[in-house]
């Protein structure tokens, strides 16, 4: 408890941020308690609001965070444990913490961004809705910000086909903005995560939707633009793709769609073109295969999930990975034999849910255990077994 504290009141420093905080932690070797009293001893240097929160800090607010930290689900993922995400490295200003209400393994997974206009048409939900769904089916994540119209479409899709997806917010993970989404965010949370790097209590503020972005982005292996105008904040998350190195996709309108422009524009930029899922599934099964390559070698350096960790700072190989002592992943392989199978199949096969069934094939797809076919198929590779 006493460590948790120590985050809690270093995380709302005033002016420190998440930069200073990872500096200073690097430094004291991940021990947030020294750094914690590194800070007070260095307060004056830090400025008259830091040096009030370090000499008393607000209770209240402390209170409200273990409060809200104790609830079954929730988490503060730090950036010292080994299951925090590694897509998050190497982003501008990573954060040092995210608070996270659901299930934070999903983090780990293969994501894909899926964002566009709040005013969104009834063709461009549409269009959400469908490459949410088959990039769902496919085994990816869908991330997104929780905003209206696209946003809000791609995470209905993803749950309705029952799969997960991440909410990454601009407010504090207890609230939920905008108001109308409070059911779709309670749906989210029991089938997938609502992500924060804003502590309990947060408004909405103009400057933290930015900051969000980064985070959607940096999650995400690529970023898929369905309607934006120019002004949009899609094109700002999409910016910040390119800048992190992640594949940006935009779909195509109408001439005489303005919120058509903002996709024209990301397409003159250098954007792929797609006109289906399958387009960015194939686009993004190398760097799935190499994020899942640097996961399996951070969890073993690491450790299990929710312990310190040094993580290595470059992606790299395996011989072996946790994937091959699951019996889960073994009872798959069987169900799946050595005739083609198709995912609903897998499901009725083996009574599990069509999430688990996608998150497992795309692991053992990147384990070089089986391969996807045409049609929403698997088949087993010829040394498609686990003990090879």
């Amino acid at each position: 408890m006493d460590e948790l504290r120590a985050w809690l009141v270093a995380l709302r420093t005033p002016g420190l941020g998440p930069g200073g905080l990872r500096e200073r932690l690097a430094a004291a070797s991940g021990d947030i308690e020294a750094v914690l009293g590194q800070l007070r001893s260095q307060a004056a240097s830090l400025g008259e609001p830091a040096q009030a929160w370090l000499a008393q800090p607000d209770e209240s607010q402390l209170t409200a965070d273990l409060a809200w930290l104790a609830v079954p689900g929730h988490r503060l993922l730090c950036c010292t444990e080994a299951d925090f995400p590694p897509q998050l490295e190497n982003i501008p200003q990573p954060p040092a913490a995210l608070f996270v209400a659901g299930d934070a393994s999903l983090l780990l997974h293969p994501q894909v961004a899926i964002v566009g206009a709040r005013s969104a048409s009834m063709a461009g939900l549409t269009h959400a809705r469908a490459f949410a769904g088959a990039l769902a089916q496919a085994g990816f994540v869908i991330t997104s910000g929780m905003a209206d119209g696209v946003d809000g479409a791609a995470h209905a899709a993803a749950l309705d086909a029952g799969a997960a997806t991440l909410a990454v917010i601009g407010t504090g993970p207890d609230r939920v903005y905008p108001r109308k989404h409070h059911a779709l965010a309670r749906r989210i949370t029991e089938q997938g995560a609502l992500v924060s790097e804003f502590p309990p209590g947060t408004p909405a503020r103009a400057d933290h939707f930015p900051r969000r972005n980064r985070l959607i982005a940096g999650l995400s292996l690529g970023t898929l633009v369905i309607e934006a105008g120019l002004q949009s904040g899609s094109l700002i998350t999409a910016r910040l793709a390119v800048e992190q190195g992640r594949e940006v996709f935009a779909l195509p309108g109408s001439i005489h769609n303005p919120l058509a422009r903002g996709c024209h524009r990301l397409i003159r930029e250098g954007a792929r073109l797609v006109e289906n899922a399958t387009e960015i599934i194939e686009a993004l099964t190398p760097a799935a295969r190499m994020l899942g390559s640097e996961l399996a070698l951070r969890l073993a350096v690491g450790g299990e999930p929710g312990q310190s960790a040094e993580r290595p700072a470059v992606y790299g190989s395996v011989s072996s990975s946790r994937w091959s002592v699951d019996p889960e992943y073994q009872q798959l392989l069987a169900e799946l034999g050595h005739d083609p199978a198709t995912l609903d199949e897998l499901v009725q096969r083996g009574g599990q849910s069509a999430a688990a069934v996608s998150s497992m094939l795309l692991m053992l797809e990147l384990e070089g255990m089986i391969e996807s076919l045409p049609g929403n198929r698997y088949q087993r590779l010829p040394t498609g077994s686990l003990h090879d």
